[in-house]
């Protein structure tokens, strides 16, 4: 055996003559790799960015929140024992201009430790503690829309305060997760004085604690929850400061991730048409590699060295386009992210990106190489007709571990295995089933009778002649059309999703701490401003679950997958009837006059996860109180009709006692919104007025960004089958140069053979459009309803014609690969053969 120095040389040489060959290679690999490891770089920059920002971003290295109530002074003493503690308190209010309009604000009132970690940056530079007595720090948005600016007056509650500055940075902004109104900052001093707080008034207090260097913010978590098991509170940590955010971006970077290596597979099989172009045309190099006496593992390996160095270079170029991504992707689009990534390089996304190319560039490019390897030096000189040898099965045995491999390093990072594991299966079923069909295709059309035209004739010849490449094709425009439909249908659904999310009769508003004993007089307000207005007020609450089906919540080690009622607290109501927009589907409901023990009514889907059964008991803490029900019905619930929708509801008197307020939807006409805009906050100062269209406009913007996503990763994976069905075109194409050769001979003009060429693509894209569409449809129905629960509702029309214009795309395609065999000199290219 010859030296590796010796075969390096001699495949670097031979390899200088004729790179072009393994370009498909090259390209097919660097964007996978690519793709791959952007999507892990920009995952891991921001998850990175949560966990190195994480007492910024929670505001202390621990937190407790108590919903609707302000710590006692035992709890605010324990504390204070910990370490340094901050308290704060946030609500919705209406900001108010004398004389003027008014919108929803997140009134955040802060003390003199207010912020324990980072500061507040205001326009005219940074600041500690909380505003000046009567003053406020308002936001851009806020300052913009009721254009407000420093020494202005706006009013919250029943207090007046003079703007002190505009923000522009809040350091634990994105710990407080999901607003919907601008921020508002007072001291605390000042919050009595709005008499926002009243009893039942819907609010949350949130104390930090900065800990000593040594202390465990997890322990301390746990310790004062031993110590006040009834407080209620919701515990987080400096290790993960934004929950919510954090679960969201490692969830849609999966996905994205697992859409990644679809498309790396799909480049894979250009890869095996790359390689398997590029040995057809080195077929005289082979054959006077081995009448010189090289054995066939020499060859072999010569060869080898060549892909796999090709292969190398083109995955480090993927992996320094995705290791640079995060930053370019942050200058383009970096206020769509939660938080701006780290400028550094995360050695294991790139490690696991260029593991997956090493392995799909075995998986692919093996069994050609094995295939060429055992070929005899003649029969390489008659490989035009005779096709090559199928693999041996040391090589099956090899690409069998690599597609192992790929599997395990699929499920074995990712965050929810079974579902990994589901799409990998899902992907492997459609090359199997692609694969199936080629060979179907083939067979059909060997046994169907010869047409008398001699152009369908020599057309149908093409799909079953030996050395015919309608399996590759197959594939190629297979997974092409498919990837067509399926984003098609995606985007079309997440379409459809937003101009779902404003039903016909939609609400106008949404409106907050009602008083109860003002209910009344509210109905009158909104009577007088529109007679035939749509009204429904029902009691509000907030509280944490503590235990269901004899499981306290406090005791799981981990939370069941799905879970998310159990995390932080929840609305709560209680009604005599079933809400609008509920669908009894287990159990019996209530008597309008029930007065016995507590009764409550579960969510179905929530209950399925929980596995929670009728009779099964669910406790709540209340302001501090734990109140214990038995679970008497389970509904189903129609979340996008916008109006009062709670996963629980109690049966009636079951809080009666508890101080609280209501909450209503009103839907009126364009003329009465207005005027109830400006009306009610006079009206009803301590009351938040919520707007539709302001909520549909964020909805609206979160479901874009992520269809925009998803079209981003889906078209590299488009590409991907761009490139494979170029490269199944050019692996035939010595194969397609001498059958043009041979007819040229026998008189056919440019015209029939180029007609021919179009037949049998023609055929193909016919073929295969149906099974496309119906894959493509099962993939998004999939994507859509079991990843985003979205309603599955594509357009026909623009899937159809998505659809026709890929088929044209690839018989283009097809057509143009086809155009340089007219040209081919019959005298060179007999000789070249």
């Amino acid at each position: 055996m010859l030296p590796l120095a010796t075969l390096w040389r001699i495949a670097r040489r031979d390899l200088a003559t004729r790179i072009r060959g393994l370009r498909l290679l090259a390209v097919c690999l660097f964007l996978g790799v690519a793709t791959l490891a952007a999507i892990g770089s920009l995952t891991r920059g921001i998850t990175s960015e949560l966990e190195t920002r994480g007492q910024t971003i929670l505001g202390g290295d621990v937190e407790f929140e108590l919903p609707q109530r302000e710590a006692t002074p035992a709890e605010m003493a324990a504390f204070r024992r910990a370490g340094t503690a901050s308290a704060t308190v946030r609500m919705r209010a209406m900001a108010a201009v004398p004389g003027g309009d008014a919108l929803l604000a997140e009134l955040k009132a802060v003390d003199a430790a207010y912020p324990l970690y980072g500061t507040i940056r205001l326009e005219s530079g940074t600041r500690r503690g909380p505003p000046p007595p009567g003053r406020v720090w308002i936001g851009a948005d806020l300052a913009s829309r009721l254009a407000l600016k420093v020494g202005s007056r706006v009013k919250f509650g029943e207090k007046m305060f003079v703007v002190d500055g505009i923000i522009a940075d809040e350091p634990d902004r994105l710990g407080e997760g999901f607003t919907l109104g601008p921020v508002a900052i007072i001291g605390m001093g000042d919050l009595p004085a709005t008499e926002l707080i009243q009893p039942g008034s819907l609010y949350e207090s949130k104390y930090r604690i900065r800990l000593p260097a040594s202390a465990d913010p997890a322990a301390v978590g746990k310790r004062l929850s031993a110590e006040f098991p009834d407080a209620g509170w919701d515990v987080n940590d400096r290790s993960n400061g934004a929950p919510g955010t954090r679960r969201f971006i490692e969830r849609m970077g999966q996905f994205l991730a697992l859409v990644g290596l679809a498309a790396l597979v799909i480049a894979g099989i250009g890869v095996g048409n790359g390689v398997a172009s590029y040995l057809a045309g080195k077929r005289p190099g082979l054959a006077t590699l081995k009448i010189l006496g090289a054995d066939s593992a020499t060859v072999m390996r010569i060869y080898a060295l060549q892909i796999l160095a090709v292969a190398a270079a083109a995955i480090v170029a993927g992996l320094a386009v995705g290791a640079f991504a995060p930053s370019i992707i942050t200058a383009i689009a970096g206020d769509v992210l939660p938080v701006k990534p780290g400028l550094a390089v995360y050695p294991l996304p790139l490690a696991v990106s260029a593991a997956y190319g090493l392995l799909i560039a075995v998986v692919f490019a093996l069994p050609p190489l094995a295939a060429a390897r055992q070929v005899p030096a003649a029969g390489l000189f008659r490989a035009t007709v005779d096709g090559m040898a199928r693999p041996e099965r040391r090589t099956v045995v090899a690409v069998g571990v690599a597609l192992a491999a790929i599997v395990a390093l699929a499920v074995g990072t990712a965050r929810e295995p079974l579902f990994a594991l589901g799409f990998v299966g899902a992907a492997a079923g459609l090359l199997i089933i692609l694969v199936g069909l080629g060979w179907l295709v083939r067979r059909i059309a060997s046994r169907l009778p010869r047409p008398k035209r001699p152009l369908l004739r020599l057309a149908l010849a093409n799909l079953h002649r030996p050395g015919a490449a309608t399996g590759a094709l197959v594939v190629a425009l297979g997974l092409g059309l498919t990837l067509f439909v399926t984003l098609a249908a995606v985007q079309t659904s997440i379409t459809a999703e937003i101009a779902r999310t404003v039903p016909q009769r939609a609400p106008s508003f949404f409106i907050l701490d009602i008083p109860r004993d003002r209910a009344a007089q509210f109905r009158a307000l909104v009577a007088q401003a529109d007679a035939k207005a749509e009204v429904n007020m029902i009691p509000a609450l907030r509280g944490s679950i503590t235990e269901f089906g004899g499981q306290r919540v406090d005791q799981l080690e981990t939370l069941p997958e799905g879970a998310w009622v159990l995390r932080g607290d929840r609305g709560l109501t209680y009604s005599p009837d079933l809400p609008k927009g509920s669908t009894l589907v287990g159990g019996a409901w209530w008597p309008a006059d029930y007065k016995g023990p507590p009764l409550v009514s579960v969510e179905r889907d929530v209950a399925q996860t929980l596995g929670l059964r009728i009779g099964d008991t669910l406790t709540v803490n209340v302001l501090g109180v734990e109140v214990q029900a038995k679970i008497a019905s389970f509904r189903t619930v129609e979340w996008d009709n916008f109006g009062l929708n709670y996963v629980l509801v109690f049966s009636p008197g079951t809080f009666a006692a508890a101080p609280h307020n209501m909450v209503a939807t009103v839907a009126v006409t364009p003329a009465a919104e207005a005027e109830l805009a400006r009306s009610l906050p006079r009206a009803f100062p301590s009351a938040s007025l919520i707007q539709v269209r302001d909520v549909v406009s964020q909805v609206t913007t979160l479901l874009t960004q992520m269809s925009q996503a998803i079209a981003a990763a889906a078209s590299i994976a488009i590409l991907a089958g761009i490139a494979v069905l170029i490269g199944a075109i050019a692996a035939s194409r010595e194969r397609r140069v001498y059958d043009s050769v041979i007819l040229k001979l026998l008189g056919a003009t440019r015209g029939q053979i180029l007609g021919a060429q179009g037949v049998e693509y023609g055929l193909l894209a016919a073929i295969l459009a149906l099974l496309s569409l119906g894959l493509g449809l099962a993939a998004a129905w999939y994507v859509v309803t079991q990843i985003f629960d979205f309603t599955f509702a594509p357009d026909p029309l623009v899937v159809g014609l998505t659809l026709l214009g890929g088929a044209g795309l690839s018989f283009m395609i097809g057509i143009a690969g086809s155009w340089p065999l007219l040209s081919a000199r019959p005298a060179r290219a007999l000789r070249s053969l």
